[in-house]
Parts: structure tokens; C-alpha cells; sequence
């Protein structure tokens, strides 16, 4: 108390200290003493408020957060996943103001998830004894695919980032789309390879966790992905409405052709498809007269992850080998002598030992990967059961006058965004099968004599997931039987198709169909699987073989009659293929 008695000692105006009465400095010590607790109060109440203000903006943050991700998650197949691995992420109500935050967090988790994946499968290869040589294949494809799947990944956080504002609405959903749904039928494909026999399904039950989880979280990102998309086209289309605006081009128009071209094309390859010939970079000969004897060795010597056309030109022979294009090498185009003369081929298969997956003679997987008067073969035999001629994974990948030829599983379009104009395809079980989004266009698609006992199918389609914007479109083509089977198609019932997976989806339209397809049209795969979910449609068909009525009555089959409809599975619509079909300098046509 004696410092704050000093600090009431006056001074008088000639500097002579004055005294305060006893009961003036009682007053004045209690004014004082007033003032300082009004004071203290104040500043604790300030406190107190400054501290609940922050509170209170970080728990809005925090609800504003939750709200935004819990909205998100409602348009996914599995929503107390979708939202309980991105709540539990560190700083989670800082990071989330929008869908599209909660999408990115949804892929970086997911991306950590078969990270883990990868791991676990590497430590399998190394630890487990006793493994059958398709089982050691088997896990090899899967660090491929899981490999791939991280590179899907990434590109998509990569463009996600950019969205909205790189490309148009509908080029930015069909790209994250696709990469999503390339990475869900990833994790379906390494699962795959485990169900060959009954050892497999040891190895499979490790595995089926990890791969399911990464599955799930890929399906809850690709359904976000379209309903914010769908959303923000649906908005832009009807602004444009409103305003009288026509709708932004959907591809880049070169301004001096009008030719549409894709962004990953150069300039220089332009000039080139522009040309009235196609100049190769290298020559492959098995006489020894060109750069290299084998295919396998001039795709080896292809540059990597390159922007620019590299033509191999195949020069007329058979070449026994299995041809492996891996996803390093981009934009690599096969050009043969023709389709009759120049035949890669080879006869791995699953009986003998190898998946299906890596029975392909030729596995294209690299981007932009193009091919024109090939054969692509695999002469394993029907006894042989699943061995590929040509597996596509090569996204905006197109096929041009080649020959897939084989028995079980001919061509299997694996993933991605795919093209096939005036090429063969025979074969007798599921000869065209996978998860690509792909169309046949002006193609003959026969079926051709099986083991006895056997029936043929001409598709088996692979889509797990609604979401997915995948399946397999047959238009203007023409289906029939390979003269082996034409003298006893009555002996081998031959379908359209049957639901290889639980969402499978198949289009056949405005095609020839003779009458090797039994009236039922359509398979199951086993019992009431599938039925309901699945989507089979025809459209405009004609031949002995093209009649409906007498069609399956499946909940999830269907007539169309409208052109609105049907033209969604156009080339056009359905892979986008007014912004890169024209640079494969293949013919196409984008509409019905």
C-alpha cells in the first residue's frame, strides 16, 4: 500500500510537497481502488469475449465445415466412409469451404490407401511360399494396376485443381470421370486374377480388404465428382439459355482447318495427320531390313511420356511375341502393311499358367496409343479358356482396319476411353469384355465355333459401379458367325451378351444382327445376378437376328425409342470423340 499512498503525494505550485488529510487519502485510495478493479474487470471481460469471439469463429468454421462435407457424402454409395475418413483428417474445418475441397481431401486420403496397398502386395510377393506361378503373376499384375491407379490419382487431384477454369465443363467431368473409374475397375482387375482355383482365393482373402476399401473411397470420389459436375454444367447450360447465348465449343478448334484437335496433340503432329501420308519414325522387319526384328524392341526404344505421334511401322510378316506398350510410353502409334499381312500373335493363356489379364499378346495401357492394318492374335485355342489377343487400357486410344482373332476373351477393353472403326473381332466366350468406354463402329464382330458344350457371348461388360461412365456401345456394325459356326449355330446358342459385373452395361445399335443370336438376346451370368442393375439396350437393329420381342424381360433391359437417348451412346457423347477423334486421322462418325 505504501506505493500507491506515494503515488497520491502532491506538490505545491513552488515544488514544496503538501500534505493530504487522513480522510481525503482514505477517499482517494478508495476512488483509486474503484477505478482499478473497474478497470481489471474490464479487461478480463475483454478477454473473455475476445476468447469466445475466436471460439466461437473457429466452431462456425468447424460446423460450416461439417456441413459442407456431410452434403457432399450424401451423394455417395458409402456415406458414413465417406464421412468419417475425411472428419478424422488433421485441420479438417480449415481445409473444407466447398464440395470441391472435399473431393481433393477424399483423393489424397485414397491415394494414401493404396500407397498401403502396394506394400502390402510387394510384402506378399516376397513372404508367402508355396505360390503357383499364376498367383506370382497374378500379384504382379496388381502392382501395375495399383501403380496405375496412383498415377490416376494424382492427375486427377491435379485437375481438380484447375476446375473450372482449363478446359469447358464437359471435357474437365469427362476426364475426372474417367480417371475414377479407371481406378475402381483397378482394383476389381486385381482381384480378378485370384479366381481361377481354389488355392487362388487364399491369396485373394489377404488382398480383398485393402482393394475393397480403396474401391469404396474411389466410388464416394467419382460420385462427388458428378454431382458437382452435372450440377455446374446444368447451371452453365441454362445461364447460356438465359442469356441467348449459343453453348462454348466443346474441343479446341484448330482456326485455320476447323479441325478439332485434343490439347495433348502438337502442332507438329497436326501438320503430320494433315499430310496425305504418315511418315514412320522407325521400321520393324523380322527379315532384318528395317531398325528392329521385334515390335517389342522398337517400342523399348520409343522415347518416354512423349507429347509428339511416334509411328512403329510393321512391316508385312507374323511376329511371335507378347507386346507390352506400358503407360511411360505415350502416343505410340502401330501402322501395319495390312490387316492380312501383318499379324502380331502369340498363345499365353490361363490353363496353361497365366492371368488374364497378362494373357494378352498386345497390352496397350501408354495414352493416345493408335493402331491401323494389324492382326492382334492369340492361338491358344477354345480348350485353352481366357487368352487375350489385345488388352486396351490406353486412354483416348483408337483402333483403325485391324483384326482381334481368338477364342475366349478376343479383345478386352480393359479401361479408359477407346475407338474401334472398320476392324474384326471373332471369338466364342465373352469375346469382347472389360470396363473401357468404348464404341465399335463399322466393325464385324462374328462369333465363331466353341468347344462343345459351350455357348457364345459376344460381350461380357464389367461396370461395378452406377457412377462409372463406362460400358461397351456396338454401332452401324455388323454381327454374325464366322463360317466354322454358321453350318451348326443351331448346336451353340449365341447371345449379345450376359452382366460379367453388377452394373454391366451394353448398347447395340443401328447394327446388322443375323439370326446366330438366339431370340432371348441376352444371358444371365448366374442366376437373378445382376438383372435388375445391369443396363442392356438396342436400338434401330435390323436382321433375322435383330427382333425384340421375344427379348429377356429383365428389369434392367430395355428398347429404345428415342434418338435423344440413344444418341448419348453416340462416339460424339459417350467418349467425347469430337475433341480427339479427328487427330487419329481414322473415319468416324460422331452422331447416330
Amino acid at each position: 500500500m505504501t506505493r500507491i499512498k506515494d503515488m497520491f503525494a502532491g506538490m505545491s505550485d513552488s515544488g514544496q510537497p503538501i500534505t493530504i488529510s487522513s480522510k481525503k487519502k482514505k477517499l482517494f485510495l478508495a476512488l483509486f481502488a474503484s477505478l482499478l478493479l473497474v478497470s481489471i474487470v474490464i479487461g478480463v471481460v475483454v478477454g473473455v469475449k475476445s476468447r469466445k469471439s475466436d471460439s466461437d469463429s473457429s466452431n462456425f468454421r468447424t460446423s460450416a465445415a461439417h456441413t459442407v462435407l456431410k452434403s457432399s457424402c450424401s451423394s455417395t454409395l458409402y456415406q458414413d466412409l465417406c464421412y468419417s475418413a475425411i472428419a478424422s483428417v488433421p485441420g479438417m474445418s480449415e481445409k473444407v469451404t466447398s464440395q470441391k475441397d472435399v473431393i481433393e481431401l477424399s483423393l489424397n486420403i485414397t491415394k494414401e490407401a493404396v500407397e498401403h496397398n502396394f506394400f502390402t502386395i510387394e510384402k506378399l510377393i516376397k513372404t508367402l511360399k508355396g505360390l503357383t506361378k499364376r498367383e506370382k503373376g497374378a500379384l504382379h499384375d496388381c502392382l501395375e494396376m495399383v501403380d496405375e491407379t496412383l498415377d490416376e490419382l494424382h492427375e486427377a487431384v491435379e485437375d481438380l485443381e484447375k476446375y473450372p477454369t482449363k478446359k469447358t465443363l464437359r471435357q474437365h467431368a469427362g476426364d475426372l470421370k474417367t480417371l475414377i473409374s479407371s481406378a475402381i475397375t483397378n482394383q476389381e482387375s486385381c482381384l480378378d486374377g485370384f479366381s481361377h482355383e481354389e488355392a487362388d482365393k487364399h491369396v485373394r482373402e489377404v488382398l480383398l480388404a485393402g482393394q475393397v476399401h480403396v474401391e469404396k473411397m474411389c466410388s464416394n470420389a467419382l460420385a462427388m465428382i458428378k454431382n458437382m459436375t452435372d450440377a455446374d454444367i446444368a447451371t452453365y447450360e441454362k445461364e447460356m439459355k438465359l442469356n441467348g447465348r449459343k453453348l462454348k465449343e466443346e474441343e479446341e478448334v484448330d482456326s485455320s482447318s476447323g479441325i478439332k484437335w485434343p490439347e495433348w496433340l502438337s502442332a507438329g503432329d497436326r501438320r503430320l495427320l494433315q499430310a496425305s501420308g504418315v511418315t514412320p519414325n522407325v521400321v520393324v522387319a523380322a527379315d532384318g531390313s528395317g531398325n528392329y526384328r521385334t515390335v517389342s524392341a522398337a517400342v523399348a526404344a520409343a522415347p518416354s511420356k512423349s507429347s509428339s505421334r511416334y509411328v512403329i511401322r510393321i512391316k508385312a510378316g507374323v511376329y511371335r511375341e507378347n507386346v507390352d506398350v506400358p503407360k511411360s510410353k505415350t502416343n505410340i502409334m502401330f501402322m501395319g502393311d495390312g490387316r492380312k499381312t501383318t499379324i502380331i500373335t502369340a498363345s499365353k493363356n490361363v490353363v496353361d499358367g497365366s492371368t488374364t489379364f497378362n494373357s494378352a499378346t498386345v497390352a496397350a495401357v501408354g495414352q493416345g496409343f493408335l493402331a491401323r492394318d494389324i492382326t492382334f492374335q492369340n492361338t491358344a485355342g477354345p480348350s485353352k479358356h481366357q487368352a487375350v489377343a489385345l488388352r486396351v487400357g490406353s486412354d483416348l486410344s483408337a483402333f483403325y482396319q485391324c483384326d482381334m482373332l481368338a477364342y475366349q476373351d478376343t479383345l478386352y477393353v480393359h479401361s479408359n476411353r477407346q475407338f474401334f472403326i472398320n476392324c474384326l473381332v471373332a471369338g466364342t466366350v465373352d469375346f469382347i469384355f472389360g470396363n473401357a468406354a468404348v464404341v465399335l463402329q463399322d466393325c464385324d464382330i462374328h462369333a465363331r465355333r466353341p468347344n462343345s458344350g459351350q455357348k457364345n457371348m459376344v460381350t461380357a461388360q464389367g461396370r461395378t459401379d452406377p457412377n462409372q461412365n463406362t460400358g461397351i456401345v456396338i454401332q452401324k456394325s455388323r454381327i454374325g458367325a464366322t463360317s466354322d459356326l454358321r453350318p451348326v449355330q443351331s448346336s451353340f446358342p449365341t447371345y449379345l451378351g450376359r452382366p460379367w459385373k453388377e452394373y454391366s452395361r451394353t448398347v447395340v445399335m443401328q447394327s446388322s444382327i443375323t439370326d446366330v443370336i438366339v431370340p432371348a438376346g441376352w444371358s444371365e451370368w448366374s442366376g437373378s445376378f445382376a438383372l435388375n442393375t445391369l443396363f442392356y439396350a438396342e436400338y434401330q437393329n435390323t436382321g433375322a437376328g435383330a427382333g425384340t420381342s421375344g427379348r429377356v424381360t429383365w428389369k434392367g433391359y430395355k428398347v429404345i425409342t428415342s434418338a435423344t437417348e440413344a444418341q448419348s451412346y453416340t462416339p460424339g457423347s459417350f467418349i467425347g470423340g469430337g475433341s480427339w477423334l479427328r487427330a487419329t486421322g481414322f473415319p468416324f462418325s460422331l452422331g447416330l
